[in-house]
């Protein structure tokens, strides 16, 4: 299988997948009428979709069918059916996060920091729970930048654009209460419980192998190559700090790590010694998915 799975994908590969994705909301939201179910789970299906042209515009699986399986298939297993609003708004607008950020043109990513900065304040408004991903733009900002004050400045820019235009709305709409959700950090949530996470343990212990792989033999990959994974790596930790920190029981939360991790995986099966090993891995991948796919249908977890 993996074999087959290593053949070059191209653009009319996608759809299917897409097709794939869809039937799993639909059947997942079949009995979800509500106007707030469809709204989150048709922007939850956007976001996940835009995240498969997303690999091939990052370019870190040598375009294969690889990445697009296992990301089905961790959506499949990590979607619990009902997404928050929030959650949903922030899979769309990390997909875009990542398409303008990974860019190796250096004056398309210093004419978007302005809309990344956009971004991010929406995300907050949404969700305030990704505070770190702001953390983690300013870092790469001042790690990529050759005009780090005026980066930061067009990416402050951004968020004052849309924090302006919220309070604005809200002291039109007279909603003048401050809300303490907005200020995270009175708010944490932090996970206490692990045994939920058991039949994803595999994963675990392959993605804690595939940062030392890649740190082993740093040296020896291209810039490109070694620009795209850090900022993945640090990307991830964003996202990783968020679900530890605020996640609790709200399991949804979890797909936020799935693009990530993905090609991490991916990259991993990929550069491993043995064709055994790849095999073997890549159906611990699966069955560990599933497994944790029945536990969360069955509401054993």
């Amino acid at each position: 299988m993996f074999r087959l799975l290593s053949k070059e994908s191209n653009i009319f590969s996608i759809p299917v997948y897409i097709g794939f994705l869809l039937l799993i909301v639909i059947i997942f939201n079949i009995l979800d009428f509500s106007t707030l179910g469809a709204t989150t789970t048709a922007i939850t299906f956007f976001g996940v979709a835009l995240a498969y042209f997303c690999f091939n515009s990052i370019a870190l699986n040598y375009h294969t069918h690889l990445p697009l399986l296992l990301y089905t298939f961790f959506i499949f297993g990590l979607y619990p059916g009902h997404v928050d609003l929030g959650v949903a708004i922030a899979l769309l607008t990390n997909s875009f996060l990542l398409l303008l950020l990974t860019s190796t043109n250096e004056d398309l990513r210093k004419k978007s920091y302005v809309l990344v900065g956009a971004i991010i304040s929406l995300n907050f408004i949404f969700l305030p729970t990704t505070w770190p991903m702001a953390v983690f733009v300013l870092i790469h900002v001042i790690a990529t930048s050759e005009r780090i004050g005026l980066n930061i400045f067009r990416f402050l820019l951004g968020v004052l654009l849309i924090s302006l235009s919220y309070f604005s709305v809200a002291n039109f709409l007279d909603l003048k209460q401050w809300n303490d959700i907005y200020f995270p950090f009175g708010n944490m949530w932090i996970i206490e419980d692990f045994s939920v996470f058991m039949p994803l343990i595999p994963i675990a212990l392959m993605l804690m192998y595939a940062v030392y792989d890649h740190f082993k033999y740093y040296n020896q990959k291209s810039p490109i190559s070694r620009y795209k994974y850090t900022f993945l790596l640090v990307f991830s930790l964003a996202q990783l700090l968020t679900v530890i920190l605020y996640m609790n029981k709200n399991y949804e939360y979890l797909l936020l790590l799935a693009f990530p991790v993905t090609i991490i995986l991916s990259r991993m099966l990929r550069f491993l010694p043995k064709y055994w090993m790849k095999e073997a891995s890549l159906w611990i991948i699966i069955a560990s998915l599933v497994s944790y796919r029945a536990l969360l249908q069955l509401n054993l977890i």
